[in-house]
């Protein structure tokens, strides 16, 4: 590791800790105390409010009301966050109090003009794929907030036409096609349920119910959302089928590849089969098998009734 690397990932290292020693800092990166005297001293040429604790049991403190330490990026990296924090506009919502031109405005405040440049002409060949959505989520950085919390909470939520109130510990937020998803635990039902989150009109903490730690929630989709009378699934498909597989699927499903042949195997509850069947009726000519035969009838209706409504029109 060159010296500049070695001294920006120990900014990094040092920045959120109160003291080290010196021995950790020759363990960690396999110097020797010489060099870590010399790159101590670098950090503190570069603006690092360290000061040194000298006797038997001496170590190095940093000071607790200093700034974030400077950060050095490669080009690449630069290019990389730029792009990463340019993928923000497809959204209406964040998560982040912030307006994404001004973040930009900063974020080139810090490098030259020249680079400014580079990535301006970048923006115009280089673009990441991104879905326009229309929909405000109004309580996503409360959603965040009690999941980060571990909270419960008492939501009211638009369910069809009605508005629902629910008591549930949120655990994962996700996005796809531009809209954001919440999913959570459940009280009433004890299982767990998935929330749009631009239904979502309120949220405030509720003590109605115990939280659960985090961790209860970090276990695999057969475990979380199965339900013991769930239906198996397995579509052969086409290697077109895997593309469009990539492009969207979910949890409860799996992709497999057995002798050069592809198969997506999954599950669906009670009550989820005209979604399943939505799903698979945009594979159309690339689902090579299918089972078990009630899925099949099920795509068939659901074609059908597509058919008679387009013959209609």
């Amino acid at each position: 590791m060159k010296k500049s690397e070695r001294l920006n990932d120990m900014m990094i290292y040092l920045n959120d800790k109160k003291f080290f020693s010196l021995k950790s800092i020759m363990g960690r990166y396999s110097i020797s105390k010489s060099t870590a005297l010399r790159d101590i001293q670098s950090l503190e040429e570069i603006g690092m409010p360290i000061y040194s604790k000298t006797g038997r049991n001496g170590y190095y403190g940093i000071l607790s009301n200093r700034l974030l330490s400077p950060i050095v990026f490669t080009v690449d990296e630069v290019q990389a966050l730029y792009f990463a924090m340019q993928t923000l506009n497809a959204y209406q919502s964040t998560p982040f109090h912030l307006n994404v031109q001004k973040l930009k405005q900063k974020f080139e405040g810090c490098i030259s003009e020249e680079r400014i440049k580079k990535l301006r002409k970048m923006e115009l060949i280089f673009r990441l794929g991104s879905y326009k959505n229309k929909n405000e989520c109004n309580c996503l950085q409360d959603i965040l907030r009690m999941a980060v919390d571990e909270n419960v909470c008492e939501i009211l939520y638009t369910k069809g036409e009605l508005k629902k109130q629910y008591y549930v510990q949120f655990f994962d937020i996700t996005s796809a096609y531009g809209q954001w998803y919440a999913t959570a635990y459940n009280f009433q039902t004890k299982k767990p349920q998935v929330f749009r989150c631009d239904k979502i009109h309120f949220v405030q903490p509720s003590d109605k119910y115990i939280a659960k730690p985090l961790s209860e929630f970090l276990i695999s989709p057969k475990e979380m959302f199965r339900d013991h009378d769930s239906i198996d699934f397995e579509a052969g498909v086409t290697a077109k089928g895997v593309d469009l597989f990539y492009k969207e699927h979910y949890l409860s499903m799996e992709l497999h590849q057995e002798n050069g042949k592809y198969y997506i195997r999954g599950f669906y509850n009670k009550g989820e089969e005209p979604f399943i069947a939505d799903y698979f009726a945009n594979y159309g000519e690339r689902i090579i098998s299918i089972s078990p035969a009630g899925l099949k009838t099920l795509i068939l209706d659901r074609l059908n009734t597509i058919k008679n409504h387009l013959i209609s029109l």
